[in-house]
């Protein structure tokens, strides 16, 4: 057997990996460090010694467990009907990015693949001879998941510093009310989803809108709520944690489309549930202060 402070060394080599792996998949940071967890405690019990690739046996055993985690939530309904979210990755907007979220991050996807990927079955997830299926269901399972990507919206680059000024345009705009402002920097064809699990929440429950004007009439019952936003990186890209005194409210991810000045927001995506929004590290933005009201 393997010295067990040499194993523990070699697998914290590709926790990291594991992690983005488990992410991916699962849509939450906490459950992915759970995942990644539960790998190593059947890493210290197995006999590894004929195991000549230890990063892909592991990636192995994370990507089951997680197909194993996602059947149990279907099988359990623990879910909500509608909209569902994947738990956002929250960093300061102005610090230096953490090196392993960095990792994270580049390992894995920005959050509006995420929501691709949860419209995908577990096992189109993450497919290939690890989910147990032949050469041929394989197969079918990647065509049908790409065909899913490929009919989903693709972000085009917008800098940060353009991604920055269309999110405090927006929250400038729903702070005073500004419908015709809201307009100008949403796309016309903008998505808005809200998570809010089963709660009801002061700007009401799970939904999806699209087109401009409905996005626009929705984005002005955050008016209230505006003086708590604070400036925050979600999955890497620009966006906002709203406060209500000293709880979190709503955690706010953007998607852009376009280059340049034409650049508008093309996604909103809102995480509203109160137990989710419990689960997501937002420490890096609880020192921030509020976002400025002027575009």
């Amino acid at each position: 057997m393997p010295d067990p402070d040499w194993l523990a060394e070699r697998f914290e080599t590709h926790r990291t990996h594991l992690r983005a792996v488990a992410y991916r998949m699962l849509g939450s940071m906490s459950e992915a460090d759970d995942a990644v967890q539960d790998a190593w405690l059947r890493l210290a019990r197995a006999d590894t010694t004929a195991v000549d690739n230890l990063g892909g046996w592991l990636t192995t055993v994370v990507a089951r467990l997680c197909l194993d985690r996602l059947r149990a939530r279907t099988a359990r309904r623990e879910e909500p009907m509608g909209v569902h979210l994947p738990e956002p990755i929250v960093s300061s907007p102005d610090a230096a990015p953490d090196p392993e979220q960095q990792a994270i991050l580049a390992d894995s996807v920005g959050l509006a693949m995420l929501i691709v990927l949860e419209t995908l079955t577990p096992a189109e997830r993450l497919i290939a001879p690890i989910v147990d299926r032949t050469p041929t269901a394989a197969r079918q399972l990647a065509s049908r998941a790409r065909r899913r990507v490929r009919g989903s919206v693709m972000p085009a680059h917008v800098s940060p510093a353009r991604q920055r000024e269309l999110v405090d345009a927006f929250l400038a705009a729903a702070r005073a009310g500004d419908f015709e402002a809201l307009l100008r920097v949403l796309d016309p064809e903008v998505v808005d989803r809200a998570d809010a699990g089963t709660t009801l929440t002061p700007v009401g429950r799970s939904r999806e809108v699209r087109g401009a004007a409905e996005v626009a009439r929705q984005a002005l019952a955050f008016r209230a709520l505006a003086p708590g936003a604070r400036a925050a990186s979600i999955n890497g890209a620009a966006g906002i944690v709203v406060y209500s005194g000293d709880r979190p409210f709503a955690v706010l991810g953007f998607t852009f489309e376009g280059r340049g000045r034409s650049a508008r927001i093309a996604e909103i995506d809102i995480l509203l549930d109160p137990e989710r929004l419990e689960r997501v590290d937002l420490s890096a933005v609880s020192a921030v202060g509020a976002v400025s009201a002027e575009p």
